[in-house]
């Protein structure tokens, strides 16, 4: 990947504002630097892998003695640093003149900062300008140079990245999410180009999005004034086609830092997975597009950490021991015991919810109910029975969800029909 000369670096005006002095070196200007780390540690050289300029402000130098000195300077070009550049005037009253001749006999470059101006900023803005320039190189970037492509594609990978590469990387496709917004992960299937479009709706928020192989993904930036940013992406995904299948993440602050925009997209792609995969918990067929959260998913995500066959034989477990007289009597009666169990414990217990979801009517809820708690042995509302209970149902639901997958019912078909 191209990359800055060292000259090219020492020219920008976060540097130049330091009043940068160059004491050794002068050959090797135009040597390209890979990137800008800044080090207190004497041993910096150590965390050097070659390309790299070292920023310091020389506290490690104060009392070595004239060959240790030396040895650092060394050390550095053994290892393949760029350049060596060293603020002057608070730890080292002036830079010492072993490190300047033996940077010199080395041609290593070495330069002398005579004003203050932090190292955040100038490793910031340095490494900043690296990435823009690797960027718009002539080398060849994956997705077609598509940069909004590139950027989503590495974040929902979570391939180790650094913030100063996000923000270069994002303010090349366009995407700048304004301080105080929120950023939502989005996973989709069978959305088309008009994914920006129906997500701007939200009112012109910033929105960072691209079509791969499997799926639509994209980052959505919603004002911090709105009361639930997940929800407010939702609600406008169930406008698009019927035919969407469409998964959100939960919501970051967008400062908060590159980690976070990966882990939304990344929730957002594994709850896209399972809605596809396990039948909604909520019964009735699914009208319009078909939208949910990694949030809605996260009893199933838990259950499911790892893949779900790598967890198949635990859940079946875990329903035949929770649920197994209830699965039993379904089987000899063509019943509906487990899914009305889910479907009351999900809603509160609620008889009128649930009768409502179930479309039957109260009395005859009281008697599955009844039957159920009859199988079991149990109270359906005690409170210590409902984790158990519900995980117990919602593996029930992954493990059919998974065999009618391998079955050729899957996808979201398979969703609708076993809902």
């Amino acid at each position: 990947m191209p990359a800055l000369t060292l000259r090219e670096i020492l020219s920008l005006d976060v540097l130049r504002d330091a009043a940068p002095v160059l004491l050794a070196g002068a050959d090797a200007l135009d040597r390209p630097v890979r990137w800008v780390h800044s080090s207190e540690v004497y041993e910096g050289a150590n965390f050097l892998d070659g390309g790299e300029l070292l920023l310091t402000n020389g506290f490690g130098l104060v009392d070595a003695d004239e060959e240790t000195r030396r040895r650092y300077v060394r050390e550095l070009a053994a290892r393949g640093a760029v350049g060596l550049v060293v603020e002057v005037g608070r730890a080292l009253a002036d830079m010492p003149a072993e490190v300047v001749d033996e940077a010199g006999r080395l041609g290593l470059p070495l330069v002398a900062l005579r004003r203050v101006v932090p190292f955040v900023r100038i490793a910031e803005a340095a490494n900043r300008a690296i990435v823009a320039e690797g960027l718009t190189g002539p080398a060849v970037r994956p997705w077609g140079g598509d940069h909004a492509a590139a950027l989503l594609a590495d974040l929902a990978d979570g391939r180790a990245l650094n913030q100063p590469e996000v923000s270069a990387r994002s303010a090349l496709a366009g995407f700048r999410p304004a301080p105080g917004t929120k950023l939502v992960g989005l996973s989709a299937q069978g959305i088309d180009g008009g994914l920006g479009g129906a997500v701007r709706r939200l009112g012109g928020h910033a929105v960072l999005c691209a079509a791969f192989p499997g799926d639509t993904l994209g980052l959505v930036a919603v004002a911090g004034a709105r009361r639930d940013p997940v929800r407010a992406v939702q609600e406008v995904l169930g406008g698009c086609a019927p035919d969407v299948v469409a998964a959100v993440g939960h919501a970051v602050a967008a400062d908060a830092g590159w980690q976070r925009w990966s882990e939304t997209l990344r929730a957002a792609r594994t709850a896209l997975e399972l809605a596809l995969t396990v039948a909604p918990a909520e019964p009735g067929l699914i009208q319009g597009p078909l939208v949910t959260s990694s949030r809605a998913l996260a009893l199933e995500r838990e259950l499911t950490r790892g893949g779900i066959d790598a967890n198949r034989d635990r859940l079946a477990h875990l329903v035949q021991h929770t649920l197994g007289p209830l699965l039993a009597w379904e089987a000899a009666h063509g019943s509906d015991l487990v899914r009305t169990l889910e479907v009351h414990l999900r809603n509160g217990c609620s008889p009128t919810r649930t009768a409502a979801l179930l479309h039957i009517g109260r009395q005859s809820l009281y008697q599955r109910l009844e039957r159920i708690e009859s199988l079991l042995g149990l109270e359906v509302a005690d409170p210590e029975l409902l984790g158990e209970l519900l995980s117990a149902d919602c593996a029930h639901r992954v493990v059919r969800g998974a065999a009618e997958s391998l079955g050729g019912v899957g996808g979201r078909s398979g969703a609708v029909a076993a809902a």
